[in-house]
């Protein structure tokens, strides 16, 4: 692969945005943003569709061991556990999603606390219309998908304080975002460029094996592949596969197998990896392990989300086709 060659495919120049990732978060987290000075906070609804629900999930894994109450809302529907104590945080980076508005709506009609996040669009004129609403608007860049780090960084920066996330945590994840750019950028188009290898091994169906704290960023590959490259996607949480999914392989399968693992996985968790490791090796089924970062969670989900954002991208154009155009989910916005 060459610059001409994803000059020629990626029409829109989606991997510029991802040369810029991490510069984009750093500069997204170091905004002067306003602060919503809530109290008491003891639960979290994130809301949010497809790019924007990626970021209910991630924060839902990096809460999941905190004294904090997480629920991750796609779709229609607001918990009825919603109260005084609640906080919605509503996300659509066009400004336009129809589920989320809906239960932006809803939440304006419980005693929550509620923060909204867009690029603009329906959202920003619901929020100037309700004092209710603590409303920040963020740019969206090139499309929702590549926004992602400009939407984590910016509510990580906004939720400072009325979350349990250290600032130290938060930086660790800017310095190896950093560090991992220079690996898998499009400025390093060689054998030593770990994201374009795993694209070029890629081919048929990837299945995806994730342990519980990572479902996040297993997600976001399933729906970038989707997305940018037009792939099929199986995603598995290792654990349950093996009470189930794992039988499917005593039937040959042109399934490719990846393993996301975390570098301090669950000691439970890393004794089923290598059972199924072994268990692959004696089918003769080739497979790919990918492994975290060390340090924190926040740490290894972004990296790890970036990773595979940029083997979606390359996927897509060692595939001959444009990451960039979504015409699917256009004709299910015009239908709806």
């Amino acid at each position: 692969m060459n610059l001409e060659e994803l000059n020629n495919i990626d029409t829109e120049k989606m991997y510029r945005v991802y040369d810029r990732w991490y510069e984009i978060a750093k500069n997204s987290y170091e905004q002067d943003f306003s602060r919503p000075n809530f109290k008491d906070i003891d639960h979290v609804v994130f809301v949010g569709m497809g790019g924007s629900g990626t970021i209910g999930d991630i924060f839902s894994s990096i809460l999941s061991k905190k004294d904090i109450h997480t629920t991750v809302v796609k779709g229609y529907l607001l918990p009825e556990t919603v109260d005084s104590n609640t906080l919605v945080v509503v996300t659509s980076i066009s400004g336009n999603t129809d589920e989320t508005l809906t239960v932006l709506e809803k939440s304006l009609k419980t005693d929550a606390k509620i923060i909204a996040m867009s690029s603009g669009g329906k959202m920003e004129k619901i929020a100037n219309e309700n004092k209710n609403i603590s409303f920040f608007k963020i740019d969206k860049i090139h499309s929702p998908r590549a926004s992602l780090l400009a939407f984590l960084y910016s509510i990580l920066n906004i939720l400072e304080g009325l979350i349990p996330i250290e600032k130290s945590d938060v930086l660790e994840s800017l310095d190896e975002l950093e560090i991992l750019q220079k690996k898998i950028s499009s400025k390093n188009l060689t054998k030593e460029n770990p994201a374009l290898e795993l694209a070029k091994w890629i081919n048929g169906i990837p299945i995806i094996y994730y342990p519980a704290g990572l479902g996040s960023v297993a997600i976001r590959f399933k729906n970038s592949l989707q997305e940018n490259a037009k792939n099929h996607v199986i995603i598995e949480d290792v654990i349950e596969s093996c009470h189930n999914g794992i039988v499917a392989w005593e039937k040959p399968s042109k399934l490719k197998p990846i393993f996301i693992q975390g570098t301090n996985d669950y000691v439970k968790t890393k004794e089923r990896w290598t059972i199924l490791e072994n268990f692959f090796c004696e089918k003769n089924i080739e497979y790919k392990q990918i492994f975290s970062n060390e340090g924190n969670i926040l740490t290894k989900i972004a990296c790890l989300v970036y990773f595979f954002d940029y083997v979606s991208i390359y996927h897509a154009i060692l595939s001959q086709v444009d990451p960039s155009p979504v015409s699917s989910i256009d004709y299910i916005k015009k239908n709806l």
